[in-house]
């Protein structure tokens, strides 16, 4: 088994599954985005440069998803705390995700690293 395989299904449910099925969703949005594992994490690549990945807050004991040039999209969702380049969308396991927002997200991202 693969690091990224082995953080996926180390995650408690209903987290991983919501993870995995995100994961699918980025990975299978575009096909020039691939999958690494850098400092213990998944980090999503778009044509080689840092688009996203995933993590764990601390002080909001959620997973989120944080976005290279986060800071230059506007959207009530994402938070910026002290971070100066990313934006952060926490996932709430036992919510409904909202998915076209993801999409929407990632190709604003997309646009800035073009």
């Amino acid at each position: 088994m693969n690091p990224i395989q082995e953080y996926f299904l180390n995650q408690p449910e209903p987290a991983r599954s919501l993870l995995l099925f995100l994961r699918e969703q980025i990975l299978s949005s575009d096909q020039d985005i691939t999958e690494t594992f850098s400092f213990g994490l998944p980090f999503y690549k778009y044509k080689g440069k840092m688009l996203c990945y995933f993590s764990f807050h601390k002080k909001f004991k959620k997973y989120y998803i944080s976005f290279n040039h986060g800071n230059k999209i506007e959207s009530p969702f994402l938070i910026q705390e002290d971070r100066k380049l990313f934006k952060i969308l926490l996932i709430d396991e036992n919510e409904d995700f909202p998915l076209e927002l993801l999409l929407e997200i990632l190709d604003k991202v997309k646009k800035w690293i073009k």
